[in-house]
């Protein structure tokens, strides 16, 4: 059955940009961040992508992302950080799943459910400003002297420790890896000496190079996606293409509503364009009458509200035929609309853009 709608992944691009990140980074370790079915692009698909460009660790929030990591064979080391309280975190420990741990409460969690098996290795998350997932600093004293106690019973294993910088500006991330040092300073006090310290995430590792410590954790870089100025002048290549064949095309009338709530009223005559995409398949509907897309080499702009599967667009006199193929976002250099635009068009980043795409959507592997 052939697909009417696709996005186009190339998992060359994402170890090319690994790559060019590595070199950015010069960290000892590089961590690639394939939650949320790998921003989109498909986990498994990212995570050997990443490999092989270079990245020594993989990272996800939930640990059911992680097992399924493991049910396919990576074997490379994988930290998950969010787990609830009544998960059952055993089958993490036993899949060689770090565990990045955010309170006493998930301490002692992670320790009932190893038993008396190996240590359970973790990291400690340190809630430095962000105000999300981890120990504040005034909790710390006692966080610490707890961890120590369990790593000397052999109850664990602490193999690093980190943070998650806000991004707000560079002044206010670098005080933020002021206190993460605190932090650091406080834990070596206890006798806990981490391997790996990391900090930055895609926008630290371009903005604050110095809070990189041992590893970066790199997420939407990774996948082309240009989240600083930075960016945009390492050659980054993105790594998807979503596009949607032009089903129907039709003649209509000056003053022709289109889409619910005619929001969008045609000038003229000319040449609608129905393409099967809409909000159930992850386009946002905040990007009606202003996201772009390229049909034949030329551009347009949606015409009327999303709907949940299709859109119209206006496409005047160009000689737009059924079967043509509508390119909403992928790489600029080959002359498409990038998902920034697309974020901008909607008010939102381009991270969402790409990992809100739906299942609906089949992944195609390029190359």
């Amino acid at each position: 059955m052939t697909a009417m709608r696709e996005a186009r992944i190339r998992p060359a691009a994402i170890s090319h940009n690994v790559e060019v990140l590595r070199s950015m980074a010069q960290t000892p370790h590089m961590l690639i961040v394939v939650k949320a079915n790998g921003y989109g692009h498909g986990a498994e698909t990212a995570a050997r992508a990443a490999l092989e460009g270079g990245a020594d660790w993989l990272g996800t929030a939930d640990i059911d992302e992680a097992l399924e990591l493991r049910r396919v064979g990576i074997s490379a080391p994988i930290l998950a950080w969010l787990f609830g309280p009544d998960e059952n975190v055993q089958p993490a420990l036993e899949n060689g799943i770090d565990l990045g741990v955010s309170s006493l409460a998930q301490l002692e969690q992670v320790v009932a459910a190893r038993g008396s098996g190996t240590p359970a290795r973790i990291h400690l998350k340190l809630d430095t400003g962000l105000g999300r997932n981890g120990v504040g600093p005034r909790d710390w004293e006692e966080f610490f002297r707890e961890i120590a106690r369990a790593e000397q019973a052999s109850q664990v294993q602490v193999i690093g420790m980190f943070t998650h910088l806000s991004g707000t500006s560079a002044e206010a991330d670098a005080g933020q890896g002021k206190v993460f040092d605190q932090g650091v300073a406080l834990a070596e006090s206890h006798g806990i000496t981490p391997e790996i310290r990391h900090v930055t995430s895609s926008i630290g590792t371009s903005d604050s190079p110095a809070l990189a410590h041992d590893m970066v954790r790199v997420g939407a870089a990774a996948y082309g996606v240009p989240v600083t100025e930075r960016y945009h002048g390492v050659g980054l290549i993105p790594a998807m293409r979503v596009s949607a064949q032009v089903i129907l095309t039709k003649r209509v009338d000056a003053g022709w509503g289109v889409g619910y709530g005619h929001t969008y009223r045609t000038d003229r005559e000319t040449t609608l364009a129905l393409v099967p995409l809409g909000y159930a398949d992850g386009i946002p509907r905040h990007g009606s009458s202003a996201g772009p897309a390229v049909i034949a080499g030329e551009r347009f702009v949606v015409s009327g509200r999303i709907s949940m599967d299709q859109l119209s667009i206006d496409v005047g006199d160009a000689a737009i035929r059924e079967g043509q193929w509508a390119v909403l976002w992928g790489d600029p250099a080959e002359g498409d609309p990038s998902a920034n635009e697309w974020a901008e068009a909607s008010g939102t980043i381009a991270y969402e853009i790409v990992t809100r795409l739906g299942a609906r959507v089949p992944r195609v592997i390029a190359g």
